[in-house]
């Protein structure tokens, strides 16, 4: 009997002892960093369940499925959120559960770049994996369809911004945001605007606006630059700027301006036709919708690049030969 009662004694302390070591490892087991590695990206369908959650953590390489995953499944039985998870180093096991729950997914990023043309940030979109392709093979007029405005043309009506999404939104949606942005961005700029430019609506404002962003990156130019366009076109002048007669020229253009590009007639060269090309000729960014609804005030009618991104302006025909000259053929 003494034997019996000290061996359930014994069976009774390991039982404690065991229970013990047990309780210890699941609560460490509940804080325990997943990975101590890089970041690890985990994609959850809509369906998944949570042992099939904690295979695909398996097959990444950050944990086993065991009797505490199993346990911890049954104990919360968490409600899974689809989506792309980002486990970084560090991240603990409840610290996952609860990010899961909550539904924090990762974000990407996508930039529209100011001055791209609407093909290039189309062509960027559709190389972009992580975007669901709906838009990709959308015409023009159907894309402006869908946004909205039908008839309207493309170009310049997309906002130069870093648009935030997760992954598997699609690339239409993304186009509502950055054509909602600018539509917005424009409204602000043209309702805002100097009193008395040549401007007869917003969309001209537009136009001028991607103008002054295909002409110069230097932010402190961009109102100066606003402001020879302006004059030019209060006098009646053409506005004889480069990048509309390369955008006209369109595929035809080899990365070469020559002279017989400035003489050959198009709708948008501002060498043969007065006023402002019939569509902008690139997305510009809200610096330069916010300089073509202040240009700088000044005599400047003239302006030629020197080389390094930034211009020589001039008042006079014989002062802007003398920039050509110097900057241009190289003479002294």
């Amino acid at each position: 009997m003494r034997r019996l009662i000290i061996g359930i004694g014994l069976a009774m302390v390991l039982g404690a002892g065991v229970a013990g070591w047990l309780l210890l490892d699941w609560q460490q087991f509940r804080q325990r960093p997943l990975t101590r590695a890089g970041e690890v990206n985990l994609w959850l369908d809509s369906g998944t369940s949570f042992q099939g959650m904690v295979r695909q953590l398996e097959s990444l390489g950050v944990t086993r499925l065991d009797w505490r995953w199993r346990l911890l499944g049954r104990l919360e039985s968490p409600v899974l959120q689809a989506g792309e998870y980002r486990i970084e180093p560090g991240t603990s096991v409840m610290g996952l559960i609860e990010t899961i729950e909550a539904g924090r997914v990762r974000k990407h990023r996508f930039t529209i770049v100011e001055g791209w043309t609407v093909s290039e940030m189309r062509a960027a979109l559709t190389m972009d994996t992580r975007l669901r392709k709906v838009a990709a093979d959308y015409s023009p007029e159907r894309l402006m369809q869908q946004l909205g405005c039908p008839g309207c043309e493309p170009e310049g009506r997309f906002l130069p911004e870093t648009y935030f999404f997760v992954r598997g939104s699609s690339d239409l949606a993304l186009l509502e945001r950055a054509y909602t942005a600018m539509e917005a961005a424009l409204e602000e700029a043209w309702s805002d605007r100097d009193v008395g430019l040549p401007l007869d609506d917003a969309y001209e404002l537009l136009v001028l606006a991607s103008l002054i962003e295909r002409e110069t990156g230097k932010p402190a130019e961009r109102d100066r630059i606003a402001g020879v366009f302006v004059r030019r076109l209060e006098r009646g002048m053409r506005l004889q700027t480069d990048p509309t007669v390369m955008y006209g020229l369109g595929e035809d253009f080899d990365g070469r301006l020559r002279r017989v590009h400035l003489r050959t007639d198009h709708p948008w060269n501002t060498y043969t036709r007065h006023g402002l090309p019939p569509t902008p000729i690139a997305l510009p960014g809200r610096a330069s919708l916010l300089a073509a609804a202040h240009p700088a005030e000044g005599t400047a009618l003239y302006f030629v690049s020197r080389g390094d991104g930034s211009h020589q302006f001039s008042d006079t025909l014989a002062e802007h030969n003398a920039a050509v000259d110097r900057y241009i053929r190289g003479r002294p």
